[in-house]
């Protein structure tokens, strides 16, 4: 009869697994996703990831619903507004520093402003990609292109595929890509054994260049950030090329067309090649600290192997990320992603409400002896880079697993 309820024993939700035939359990109801799956932003493997289980955190439901019914998720205060009005601005300031000013300190000052803005428009197009925060869908599809593609470079639907997959598996070394930067970094020692990652779908081989790279990753870590962009450049054309089912491929496209038009150009309108070598590593520098914040954010912390279940999925997320404590003031400057942990949580949670539920959270981890780490920025430095050293004097170790010559040690004995 239409209408009745049927109802779905935990085994036979568990046959329901793979592709195009894909159920998934939130608090007590079963959806069928198999064609949503298809459409997923972060594509399919991450549905797959969680097939056939109830995904419920009982830990979260109680607080899920009390910011429903407190308009949390709808109330997103005017961020967004005041963020691309900032991104305009700057904008027109790094062109008229550029464009009409001879001074190299007025270049190299507007290099700087260009790596704020880029790291703000990031904050733009991660928001747009977590809710919606514009008065229409069309028009967030819009703002995602524009504060990703168009300004910075980086493929909004990139970034949607790998994101999805970390928020999914937190912290896991074969399924969240945000951990897999061999043969550059290794966290954990595990990778020294080549993993496979499920998200790839290829071996992340430690091979004797990886060996030779993670051994000296704490000194070579704050020069790779201020880099990154390139990689995240070359991510960005491998994606959009390559034969993935990519949603919005064509304006992905064109969004990036339009950043290496404009941004060519630009360097190309100062005096002589030292300074647009200046100005293009200024503004890399300045954006780097957004990527050491990500990385802040999890390198340090626990890690493990597989995928996170229904019942572990929030000791999986509260182990496996760490906040940046700092005052109010400088919310606007790490874009709310400082509170890591309570993002991870509620990740549909407007940024402008996440200081204030941080005591819940807290709260909450106490209650069920979990850990909640918070950090300055400073101790968070310490702490990722005593971690990649950790990982740097293993790799050593298996560089030359026979007894070292006297030469060998003295220059590594203090890494």
């Amino acid at each position: 009869m239409e209408g009745e309820k049927r109802y779905i024993s935990a085994e036979e939700l568990k046959e329901h697994n793979k592709s195009g035939d894909l159920w998934i359990s939130i608090q007590g109801k079963v959806y069928d996703v198999s064609e949503w799956a298809k459409e997923h932003p972060g594509g399919e493997i991450p549905l797959l990831n969680l097939a056939g289980q109830d995904v419920t955190d009982a830990f979260l439901a109680r607080l899920v619903s009390e910011f429903a019914k407190a308009g949390m998720f709808e109330k997103k205060g005017h961020v967004a507004l005041f963020s691309l009005t900032a991104v305009a601005l700057l904008f027109l300031v790094v062109l008229y520093g550029v464009l009409r000013c001879d001074s190299v300190w007025a270049h190299l000052g507007s290099a700087i402003l260009l790596g704020l803005l880029w790291m703000q428009s990031a904050y733009v197009g991660h928001d747009s990609g977590h809710y919606q925060v514009m008065t229409s869908r069309g028009y967030n599809k819009l703002a995602q292109i524009l504060s990703g593609n168009c300004l910075t470079g980086i493929s909004i639907a990139w970034w949607k595929w790998t994101h999805n997959a970390h928020h999914i598996a937190c912290n896991s070394l074969d399924h969240d890509p945000d951990l897999q930067h061999i043969p550059v970094f290794a966290v954990s020692s595990h990778f020294f054994t080549s993993l496979t990652s499920s998200f790839y779908g290829r071996t992340l081989n430690f091979d004797p260049l990886a060996r030779f790279l993670v051994s000296y990753q704490h000194w070579t870590y704050y020069p790779v950030m201020i880099v990154a962009r390139v990689n995240l450049f070359v991510q960005t054309f491998l994606l959009l090329f390559s034969n993935r089912s990519v949603p919005d491929r064509g304006f992905n496209i064109m969004g990036i067309l339009v950043f290496w038009t404009w941004f060519p150009l630009l360097v190309s309108c100062l005096p002589n090649w030292p300074e647009r070598i200046m100005f293009v590593l200024a503004s890399f520098a300045v954006t780097s600290i957004q990527h050491v914040q990500f990385t802040l954010n999890h390198f340090s912390a626990n890690v493990y192997v597989g995928l996170p279940t229904g019942n572990d999925w929030f000791e999986k997320q509260t182990s496996g990320t760490i906040d940046i404590s700092c005052p109010s003031m400088m919310d606007w400057f790490f874009g709310g992603l400082q509170f890591q942990l309570e993002h991870h949580l509620f990740p549909r949670l407007p940024r402008c409400h996440l200081r204030k539920v941080s005591p819940l959270v807290r709260e909450l981890c106490k209650k069920h002896k979990l850990p909640y780490r918070s950090l300055s920025f400073w101790e968070a430095n310490k702490s990722t880079i005593r971690t990649l050293r950790t990982a740097a004097l293993q790799a050593r170790d298996l560089t030359n697993p026979a007894p070292k010559n006297l030469l060998w040690e003295a220059f590594n004995t203090h890494g």
